[in-house]
């Protein structure tokens, strides 16, 4: 007989003090209450309960006994339970940080996607560009970009990237000229991306090496890229965005892109989580729903 169905119908037997209500609670017949009982004993070549007409008490064997098979069984129980949860449905609340722009336009119709697949997946989400503490704000899932500090509580996936480009009105250009070469934009006005107080400089790959940092003159300086593409296709000067951003304005001509010859910058896309022994069903699915799709809403 299998063992741990001895051992569970032994527990059983044990809660509630006779044969006959562990057979009705586990839906057997007492005689094969019985002989589960006695499998276990031969096995162990020890008796673990004495019977009576009236009675049954557990023996110092049994007692022992009883309290090892509790452990095992919640073992194997919890054992069940991660496969299921990995195996399973993906359900529940899922808790996501992600910044504000890039989030709107490429990770919530991923997400959108996700809840259609899953039905009992639910989404709390927040719009922010600020760093966050997951464990602090009882989050399950932060999108970042650009450079991730170590940090030993996270563990980290790239899910996508986005190239940025340089990019100006034909007005601008009209008015101002049209850089050839990196060295040009020098002589160019520029509008700069400011985060946390730092304005971030342009940066352009090199073979080998370091990318290039650029910063040309700028009199404005937004916090926000929607902001930065408007003035850029009002012509108040150049502008280095993603690309996803500024899809429809370089389609429809409202803003053209300028050197082309040269590779645009990839800023990495991470998926963050806290580490832990296991991952969730619905942090899994999200993942990989993330790393498979986010790169069809970022073409140019």
């Amino acid at each position: 007989m299998d063992r741990l169905t001895s051992m569970a119908v032994f527990i059983k037997a044990v809660d509630l003090g006779s044969f006959a209500a562990a057979a009705v609670a586990l839906e057997l017949s007492s005689p094969m209450v019985g002989k589960h009982i006695r499998a276990l004993e031969q096995h162990l070549g020890a008796r673990l309960l004495n019977r009576t007409t009236r009675r049954q008490s557990l023996t110092d064997v049994g007692r022992a006994y009883y309290e090892r098979c509790c452990v095992v069984l919640a073992e194997v129980e919890a054992a069940d339970a991660l496969i299921t949860n990995q195996l399973g449905e993906p359900a529940g609340r899922l808790r996501v940080t992600m910044p504000v722009h890039f989030g709107r336009h490429c990770v919530v119709p991923v997400l959108w996607q996700l809840v259609e697949r899953y039905p009992k997946l639910e989404l709390d989400l927040s719009f922010n560009d600020r760093f966050v503490d997951l464990a602090d704000d009882g989050l399950d899932l932060a999108i970042r970009t650009g450079t991730l500090k170590d940090r030993s509580d996270l563990a980290a996936r790239r899910v996508a990237r986005q190239h940025m480009v340089v990019c100006a009105s034909p007005a601008y250009l009209a008015a101002h000229g049209r850089p050839q070469n990196i060295a040009d934009l020098a002589a160019h006005q520029a509008v700069f991306y400011r985060r946390q107080g730092h304005v971030q400089p342009w940066l352009f790959p090199q073979v080998d090496q370091p990318p290039t940092e650029i910063m040309p003159p700028y009199r404005f300086r937004f916090d926000d890229l929607n902001a930065i593409a408007d003035a850029a296709v009002a012509g108040r000067g150049l502008a280095w965005l993603p690309s996803w951003l500024v899809r429809e304005p370089l389609r429809s001509g409202a803003l053209i892109r300028l050197l082309p010859d040269e590779p645009a910058y990839p800023y990495d896309v991470f998926a963050l989580w806290l580490q832990s022994p296991q991952m969730p069903s619905k942090l899994r699915v999200t993942i990989d729903a993330l790393v498979q799709e986010l790169p069809k809403f970022m073409e140019c």
